[in-house]
């Protein structure tokens, strides 16, 4: 499944929208989200948003109320090629702008600037926060132009891992989890979460190693006493292992955890509680 955030608080809040959503909200029993946020302009994050055309067309004439959307207005600019004939009747426009809270709701929501190469020049994530809790949630990207201090000890983390090793050649501009431990070290999440996981690492003796998304790490994490390299994993569970394995031999302190598809989340104790699959 594509990789999609859905808060329950105050509000109901989706992120990311991709063209397998409507399986993914029947099969997690979901409703009509108060709100849709778009982290970029790439298809597999939006190309499901005529799927919520749904919504309107099961309540009758007049009383359907337009799901207010998110997303840069440089995503925008692509997003609208393709689904502009669904505004203002099934989506109302609202621009997200980095480090200024979007209007109109009641959960505390902030984007902020990623980097995910020129072909996204939209790219953002997404610090949302309530009852005094945060999660970050960080979406496509390889580099960020800056860190705000929302990023800083959020509650949970929720960050991809493309590869286990950084490759020589970061084509599609993706983090790795060996990168990615730069941030989660820097930034101390209570819990952090990988998601958007890839099988484009190099496995010893796989003959795919010689199809075009598989790349040669550049210098594979290893061992900090022995400096053995660790193994490519090759499922969820390999992923958990390896990772609980990395975490203990670096000392990270972070809970880290590998997400899977309905993976449900609480991140605050609340009348409501928020979480998210």
């Amino acid at each position: 499944m594509r990789t999609a955030l859905f808060w329950e608080g105050k509000e109901k809040i989706l992120i990311d929208c991709g063209p397998d959503i409507q399986q993914q909200m029947r099969k997690n029993g979901l409703t009509k989200p108060d709100a849709v946020l778009i982290t970029h302009e790439h298809s597999d994050h939006y190309i499901g948003l005529d799927e919520l055309v749904s919504f309107r067309r099961c309540l009758p004439k007049d009383a359907y109320q337009p799901i207010p959307l998110y997303a840069t207005e440089k995503a925008f600019e692509v997003i609208g090629l393709r689904f502009g004939y669904l505004m203002p009747s099934v989506f109302e426009k609202r621009v997200a702008i980095p480090g200024k809270p979007l209007s109109g709701l009641d959960t505390l929501v902030i984007p902020f600037k990623t980097y995910h190469g020129e072909v996204a020049g939209g790219s953002v994530g997404y610090a949302l926060e309530e009852s005094g809790s945060r999660l970050c949630y960080t979406s496509d990207f390889s580099a960020l132009p800056e860190e705000p201090p929302l990023l800083f000890r959020p509650d949970v983390l929720v960050i991809q891992a493309y590869w286990l090793n950084e490759p020589v050649f970061n084509r599609p501009n993706h983090m790795s989890f060996q990168n990615a431990l730069a941030y989660i070290r820097r930034w101390s999440p209570k819990s952090t979460y990988l998601t958007h996981i890839g099988d484009q690492d190099q496995v010893p003796g796989d003959p795919t190693n010689r199809f075009l998304k598989k790349t040669a790490p550049e210098a594979p994490l290893r061992h900090p006493v022995s400096g053995r390299s660790y193994p490519i994993p090759l499922c969820q569970e390999d992923w958990e292992r390896i990772v609980s394995e990395i975490c203990v031999d670096y000392q990270i302190e972070t809970e880290i955890h590998v997400a899977y598809d309905g993976l449900i989340v609480e991140v605050a104790k609340s009348s409501q509680t928020e979480n998210w699959s």
